[in-house]
């Protein structure tokens, strides 16, 4: 099995619960924050939609450097939950493509990752997008998750059974 091959396995996996998630976000509160210093429900949702862009990124560029004048990052306002689950659909498919399409060798490549001179990280490939983009994935899904939880909103299971889907045997 490949190095993609597996990496796929897991993507597939925690991109069908991530929709779960997105498709729980309310649409009424865009501007929600659990904290001042945190991000606004509308904001997090986006990023969570966009992230596999940058995994896309990650994996067809040999590196990114935030200072440079043609970078842009994807628009983060939120319109609608519609919205962002096509915006995550399409960016997900993407990622995965791109992912799917790479050997090993391109896998252990370097990506460097930096803003100016100040260099971020320089890893392989494979690390960078873990790291960077699944890992980061994971991280701000669950931190939608709390958000759903304090505005009573129904938290879905994501790795088994949650308050709101117990576990129900048929």
């Amino acid at each position: 099995m490949t190095t993609a091959e597996l990496l796929l396995q897991d993507y597939d996996i925690e991109v069908a619960m991530t929709r779960k998630i997105l498709a729980s976000v309310p649409e009424d509160k865009p501007d929600f924050k659990c904290h001042e210093k945190s991000m606004p429900l509308g904001k997090l949702t986006m990023h969570v939609a966009t992230l596999p862009l940058f995994g896309k990124t990650i994996l067809t560029t040999p590196s990114l450097n935030m200072a440079d004048p043609g970078h842009k990052w994807p628009d983060q306002t939120f319109t609608t939950r519609d919205a962002a689950l096509a915006a995550f659909d399409t960016n997900a498919a993407d990622c995965r493509a791109a992912l799917a399409s790479l050997s090993d060798a391109q896998l252990a490549e370097p990506w460097k990752f930096s803003f100016g001179d100040h260099v971020i990280s320089s890893s392989p490939r494979s690390l960078a997008y873990r790291h960077m983009c699944f890992n980061h994935l994971i991280h701000h899904r669950a931190q939608l998750g709390v958000y759903l939880r304090l505005n009573d909103i129904p938290v879905p299971g994501v790795y088994g059974p949650s308050a709101d889907e117990p576990f129900n045997p048929k």
